[in-house]
């Protein structure tokens, strides 16, 4: 778990007022609470692996900040997870996608595989949280995952961010914010 604050740098060279509305502020960094409250929120996210001839593997997930850490599940035999278990860097992105309003986040970091069952099942519990009884099967498990995961059907990763990047737009004003941890 993340128990630091990170160095938060704000770069200038990416960062401006481009045609910003009368009365608009000098750019400033993104506070990491807020960038946090956005990773909270955020329904989507694209993780990026490694394969191992080089190439970059990029997939949707859905993952649950929780505690300082982005967590996301998947099989033990797709891409990704071959991917992890060969190079743990990976990259979780997410944002607004648009050119005039938002924040786009990238979290760099190791993605370690999460085998406490009782941490499995707080990550469910945030999960469900997150998204809701809708994500959830039947049974109250997260589309079985309680059971997947003892049977080696699913596996669950943690990412604890090494860097962090924020790249905001908001009343003409772009930003971009590294959190360095």
């Amino acid at each position: 778990m993340s128990a630091s604050e990170p160095t938060t740098d704000l770069d200038a060279r990416y960062s401006s007022a481009i045609h910003p509305r009368p009365g608009a502020e000098n750019a400033t960094p993104t506070p990491w609470p807020e960038a946090q409250r956005h990773l909270a929120e955020a329904e989507i996210f694209w993780v990026s692996t490694v394969r191992p001839d080089g190439r970059l593997h990029v997939t949707p997930v859905l993952a649950a900040w929780y505690d300082g850490v982005l967590y996301f599940s998947t099989g033990p035999e797709e891409q990704k997870a071959r991917n992890l278990a060969r190079d743990a860097h990976c990259a979780l992105t997410t944002g607004r996608n648009s050119l005039t309003e938002g924040l786009d986040l990238i979290v760099e970091g190791k993605a370690v595989q999460v085998t406490d069952a009782a941490k499995v099942e707080e990550v469910i519990a945030a999960y469900e949280g997150k998204y809701g009884a809708h994500i959830t099967s039947p049974e109250g498990t997260f589309h079985g995952m309680s059971d997947a995961f003892r049977t080696g059907r699913a596996v669950v990763f943690a990412v604890e961010p090494d860097t962090a990047y924020g790249f905001g737009r908001e009343d003409g004003l772009f930003t971009h914010t590294r959190w360095t941890f």
